[in-house]
């Protein structure tokens, strides 16, 4: 049988085709507008992801037996806010996961409702992207709008909702909302009441692998596929990822170089980082796991080399980086360019470069680019280390991760282990293993992981280039903290 993986991105939507064995037999990627109204702000129309990701699957399935498609699954961008009326039509652009207009709110739930009631009810504390900051913001400033929702969606979600009819999320999606009690897996009666909510207004809960449902007449005519053809699901695209990348199983460790950057630890139980500078998430495969999410991450490099070198050949722009530069450059990078997430939750803070100097060249401040994000993952890890998690390797995927550049930096900034994977396209791939055991292919999200994902190579750190890193963290370590106070001035 084959099966179909949904990666819908904040940029495109990228579909594979896999079949029963793992093998990807056809990639399409489409892209989507993406709207900044006010500083700060991100929105879309998710009009667009359904219109790309249908044209998508017919494109996809050209040369293929539609016949034989028995699953979808989808990982897609969290926390975004899809508002629906009665009559499930979309009320307003969707507020997406990189949006920063809730400091407001953010502050209000933090530190008048308070960090320890949010993280008792959630399992997690406020941060501007999260999608309850958003409620409450539409509650303030949109009420005529707020008073009309009926149902409230996330992104990938309501592309299933097209799909099968079927109002759903998944246990991982829904632990980004701040609306759902993560350990027990259901939605939070509290956090609902707080911010105004009834539970008829949230989807079903499900588990990532199972089906929510099949295709509805109308949607199979348009797609081109089978009415029978099960859509499960799916998952958040960092827990998609995951799958997509074996990171199942106690302490397996995955870092995703995407438009955010992440640092992904699965684990068997429930269990929440005391100052929460840390997700406690629910997991794909039915357990947790603890992340940290950088809101720039492939991002910053797409930044510099498109809008401000104003070129698309990456590569020849990291060759003068040579391996003797490692771990000694005198530029440093801050790659907070939409306020940042993990660690330090802070909705002001900006990207800057620092220590720059005369004799400073181009390349200088493209590795202080890689350099930065690989500080602010190393940043995320610190946290989970003081917990006493021990990570001594890590698998790594992502637009970013295909520099070896860049997967040579964070190896020897983090001193871990990197492991590659033969697959590289992480969320639509643990979109598609997961319809794959929602249709009965496999057991389980483990077992189904542990067969299909494969391991092509590793990059190991080289102990001098790791030291000399350790030196270039502590300097980094102290630029945010001497610009902390200055950035909400600049941003007026």
């Amino acid at each position: 049988m084959l099966y179909i993986g949904i990666d819908l991105g904040t940029s495109a939507v990228k579909l594979l085709l896999m079949d029963g064995e793992g093998k990807i037999l056809n990639i399409v990627s489409r892209e989507y507008p993406l709207s900044f109204p006010h500083p700060g702000w991100s929105e879309q129309d998710p009009a667009h992801w359904l219109r790309e990701t249908v044209a998508g699957v017919r494109e996809l399935m050209k040369g293929f037996d539609a016949g034989h498609v028995a699953g979808i699954g989808c990982g897609g961008q969290m926390h975004g806010l899809v508002a629906l009326d009665e009559n499930d039509n979309v009320l307003r652009p969707a507020i997406l996961w990189n949006d920063g207009r809730t400091a407001e709110e953010v502050e209000y739930l933090n530190h008048v409702i308070g960090k320890q009631t949010l993280s008792k009810y959630t399992a997690n504390i406020a941060f501007a992207g999260f999608t309850a900051p958003k409620l409450l913001w539409m509650r303030k400033h949109e009420p005529e709008l707020f008073a009309r929702i009926s149902k409230i969606m996330l992104p990938k979600d309501y592309v299933n909702y097209m799909l099968t009819g079927v109002h759903c999320t998944d246990a991982s999606d829904a632990s980004g909302m701040l609306l759902f009690d993560v350990e027990h897996r259901r939605w939070s009666r509290e956090m609902l009441e707080l911010c105004g909510l009834r539970e008829d207004q949230m989807a079903r809960v499900f588990e990532s692998y199972q089906p929510v449902g099949t295709l509805r007449p109308e949607m199979a005519k348009e797609l081109g596929l089978p009415e029978t053809v099960k859509v499960c699901a799916g998952a958040g695209d960092n827990a998609a990822a995951a799958v997509g990348t074996g990171t199942v199983g106690e302490g397996a460790c995955n870092i995703s170089l995407g438009t955010s950057g992440t640092i992904f630890i699965a684990s068997e139980r429930f269990g929440v980082d005391p100052n929460n500078a840390l997700h406690a998430f629910a997991h794909a495969d039915g357990n947790y796991h603890l992340m940290g999410c950088m809101l720039s991450a492939a991002s910053c490099n797409k930044w510099w080399m498109d809008d401000i070198i104003g070129t698309t050949d990456y590569a020849a722009q990291q060759k003068p980086i040579t391996d003797e530069k490692l771990g000694r450059n005198h530029v440093f990078f801050l790659p907070y360019l939409m306020g940042e997430r993990s660690p330090i939750n802070d909705t002001d803070a900006r990207g800057c470069f620092v220590g720059l100097t005369m004799d400073n060249t181009r390349a200088d401040m493209t590795q202080a680019v890689l350099e930065g994000v690989a500080f602010g993952i190393r940043d995320c890890l610190e946290v989970a280390r003081s917990l006493g998690i021990d990570v001594k390797r890590s698998r790594i995927c992502g637009g970013g991760a295909k520099s070896p550049l860049w997967r040579k930096i964070i190896a020897n900034v983090c001193d871990l282990e990197l492991e590659l994977i033969e697959s590289e396209e992480g969320p639509g791939y643990g979109g598609a293993i997961l319809a794959a055991v929602a249709c009965g292919e496999y057991a389980s999200v483990g077992s189904a992981a542990e067969k299909l994902v494969k391991v092509v190579g590793t990059v190991e750190p080289d102990p001098a280039v790791a030291a000399r890193y350790e030196e270039q963290y502590k300097k980094f370590r102290g630029v945010y903290p001497a610009l902390k106070e200055l950035f909400p001035v600049l941003n007026g």
